[in-house]
């Protein structure tokens, strides 16, 4: 297996995108609060000397600026099986809309398990692209974030539909 990963310049900070043969494994933030283990993320490379570390770049940056609402990269999840049922549900979320840690208990049968969910979710190893920061919590509040708080707020604000924007100005 090839891995390897590209330091990638982006108006949230440098991003750490790591690949694995042809798919996107992880995807970190600067004080990311779960890093995958030392040693494990291959040899640096540049980003523009890689085709899918290039296309993961670009889209990221598209993504960033408002141009681009969905992900086309091919990623691969490593995780126990609730971990990639609660990931399945994330990247059902749509753009611009947010969901609970008890909407996903509920969908997976038991509301119980939140805070299973929100393990699962703080887990996520591929950040933005498989889209964690549209979970909040209970009444919208924002909880937790991988990335940290502002970063969440700025991605979800990305993904506010212009109609709520306006609605703020009022």
């Amino acid at each position: 297996m090839y891995t390897r990963h590209a330091i990638l310049d982006t108006t949230l900070g440098d991003l750490t995108v790591v690949a694995a043969d042809d798919a996107i494994v992880g995807l970190y933030f600067p004080r990311h609060w779960y890093l995958p283990p030392e040693g494990s993320i291959g040899e640096k490379v540049d980003a523009r000397d890689d085709p899918l570390l290039e296309r993961s770049w670009l889209q990221l940056k598209e993504y960033l600026s408002g141009e681009r609402t969905s992900f086309d990269l091919p990623i691969a999840l490593n995780g126990n099986p609730f971990q990639q049922q609660v990931w399945t549900i994330l990247n059902e979320i749509p753009f611009g809309e947010t969901t609970t840690y008890g909407e996903i208990a509920a969908r997976l049968g038991d509301r119980n398990v939140a805070q299973l969910v929100g393990q699962a979710v703080g887990h996520n190893p591929i950040s933005i692209i498989v889209p964690c920061h549209r979970v909040v919590g209970k009444d919208g509040k924002l909880t937790g974030y991988a990335g940290g708080l502002e970063r969440k707020q700025t991605l979800l604000e990305l993904e506010e539909p212009e109609l709520r924007k306006a609605e703020k100005l009022f």
